[in-house]
């Protein structure tokens, strides 16, 4: 895969192209790092098993929020609006 805007050629394993479903993440941070534990929880089941940790600088975890605000402002352009439900269910989706 080719990032056309800054040249840069990007390899991703097949492993790693499979995926991992998340279904809640915890968002913390230190003064210099933010940590993202995406993690799965089942249904009726009170721990949740953490499938893949990202650590990111201030900086990189700010582009990533833009990034996503970008993306999401495009699909919600051609697919309509993103419906966010309550607190109902079995999890909060995010933890910080």
């Amino acid at each position: 895969m080719e990032d056309k805007k800054r040249g840069m050629e990007i390899e991703i394993s097949p492993e790693v192209a499979e995926g991992v479903y998340s279904n809640l993440a915890i968002i913390s941070h230190s003064s210099s790092e933010f940590i993202v534990d995406f993690a799965r929880i089942m249904p009726g089941v009170q721990k949740a098993n953490v499938k893949s940790r990202i650590i990111l600088t201030p900086e990189h975890a700010k582009r990533l929020l833009y990034a996503l605000q970008d993306n999401i402002a495009r699909y919600e352009s051609q697919n309509g609006k993103i419906a966010v439900s309550g607190q109902g269910g079995t999890a909060t989706p995010f933890i910080n």
